[in-house]
């Protein structure tokens, strides 16, 4: 029997790591732009979290337009605060962070008050608009994040999510790596932002630490849930430094927790898969 390699070896290994959903993984060479992996790569998927990747970079667009200010700071409504991720909802009302403050926010600590104020920031037509032009077309933002339903659009009141698909998370990933989207300065102010988030459940949940507590290979991404979903995507740079997005809905533990038995399945599917990929040593990555 012929050997299971890519895609293939990864749906066969989340399968039988007893995941029950629907999986994507797309994974490409960062510096030569090569497809290496394509599963269900057009596939949308609720987005979760993973819709702050393409809001972070459309905002630095517009701060390299001139027309967003890092500096500038930005009040906090007492109705702008929602729950879920991040801390502005838990903390005292009067605050007003800069911009750059909400960005790392919105990514770092995955806060939802804080992109919601950043989508203020940038509009939804003219967002979505963005996403159109630069040709993500299987992205899209129904509206802000974890509103109560009171104050929700008629969109997000009929059940629509922010949508994206494992395609349009790496071919903009890529192009930011590749410093095609933004000047150099803010291209590395992005994948700063990017390596420092504080959740990282799958694509670097198998890396180890050097003895000063920093993953031993720089990974920069953001993750994403919702009951049943689970994302990661980012760039990992192995020996061969690699785009991965892997999206999935289905799963069957809903739990907040490290043990998530859905992100344990993805993540140890997917690492033998960069692994191979990625040329890195044999024993480099955790097993588990």
């Amino acid at each position: 029997m012929a050997r299971l390699t890519g895609g293939a070896a990864f749906l066969a290994a989340v399968r039988a790591r007893g995941f029950p959903g629907v999986a994507a993984l797309v994974v490409e060479d960062l510096h030569r732009g090569e497809r290496l992996v394509e599963l269900q790569g057009a596939r949308a998927f609720p987005a979760a979290s993973t819709i702050k990747v393409p809001l972070l970079v459309h905002a630095l667009q517009r701060v390299q337009a001139g027309a967003l200010n890092l500096g500038a700071r930005v009040p906090v409504p007492a109705d702008a605060r929602v729950p879920g991720a991040g801390v502005l909802h838990e903390l005292d009302g009067g605050l007003a962070p800069t911009v750059r403050d909400l960005l790392t926010l919105m990514i770092v600590v995955s806060d939802n008050t804080a992109t919601n104020l950043v989508i203020d920031l940038l509009g939804e037509a003219a967002f979505n608009a963005w996403l159109q032009a630069e040709g993500l077309r299987g992205t899209h933002l129904v509206g802000p994040l974890q509103r109560p339903p009171h104050l929700q659009n008629p969109a997000q009141r009929r059940g629509e999510r922010n949508r994206t698909c494992a395609d349009d998370q790496v071919t903009l990933l890529s192009r930011l790596a590749r410093g095609e989207l933004l000047n150099p300065e803010l291209t590395a102010l992005a994948l700063d932002v990017l390596s420092r988030q504080q959740v990282r459940p799958i694509l670097a949940r198998h890396l180890p630490y050097t003895v000063d507590g920093t993953l031993s290979v720089r990974v920069a991404s953001k993750s994403g849930e919702l009951r049943g979903v689970r994302h990661d995507v980012g760039v990992v740079w192995l020996p061969r430094p690699l785009v991965v997005a892997v999206l999935s809905e289905g799963g069957a533990d809903a739990r907040e927790h490290p043990d998530n038995t859905d992100e344990r399945a993805l993540a140890g599917a997917l690492w033998p898969v960069l692994d191979a990929l990625g040329h890195t040593v044999p024993g480099d990555i955790l097993p588990e």
